[in-house]
């Protein structure tokens, strides 16, 4: 993240994110495949190694590189029509004060309790009480006799998909294929998300 400054003073917080450049590996049709989608790939060097033979085969049909990172994209069928397989996809693409979605995954938090994970607000800290950060009861003990599932209880926190959504583009940058959005995004720094145009 950084922050711009506007011609009039004011200070906007931007997250830097590199889209790309991407190449189409695969466009899907309706009639085909049941539904409009573009397969794309980030153009990344990577070891033959860390590739599989299957996802090698994949990418030499469309005659592109291999790449360790491929996602799908839903689209419609005007969007796709002049996108094939090999088309390159840059940061050009995007348009000031358009909004995005930006998909990645969260940070991992390890294991928290529920005051962390969930907002709980915890006993009280005098008076004599002992469940300071305790969740308190999670269930009926004779009737239902057993804890419902989805009961905020202490786990694992974060490291799961979130979508920050309706992001505005403040800014391109075309020779670094770079697009400064509004606000921060999922992940830490150096991670691998999806941008999408808001539906």
């Amino acid at each position: 993240m950084t922050q711009i400054f506007r011609e009039d003073g004011r200070v906007i917080p931007v997250t830097a994110l590199k889209v790309g450049p991407c190449v189409v590996v695969r466009r899907k049709t309706a009639d085909r495949d049941g539904y409009e989608a573009l397969q794309m790939a980030l153009v990344d060097f990577v070891k033959p190694k860390h590739i599989t033979k299957a996802e090698a085969g994949h990418c030499q049909k469309a005659g592109v590189e291999p790449a360790r990172f491929l996602r799908e994209f839903r689209v419609k069928g005007a969007d796709s029509s002049e996108l094939k397989a090999g088309d390159r996809v840059l940061a050009e693409q995007f348009h000031v004060a358009e909004k995005v979605d930006v998909i990645g995954t969260s940070k991992g938090c390890g294991f928290a309790g529920v005051v962390k994970r969930h907002n709980f607000r915890g006993g009280c800290d005098t008076h004599g009480s002992m469940s300071h950060r305790a969740p308190g009861s999670i269930g009926a003990s004779s009737y239902p006799s057993r804890v419902f599932k989805g009961t905020r209880m202490a786990g694992r926190m974060g490291g799961k998909q979130v979508t920050a959504r309706n992001l505005e583009i403040v800014e391109i940058l075309p020779d670094e294929n770079v697009i400064l959005v509004r606000g921060a995004v999922p992940g830490p720094n150096g991670s691998k998300v999806m941008v999408r145009r808001t539906q």
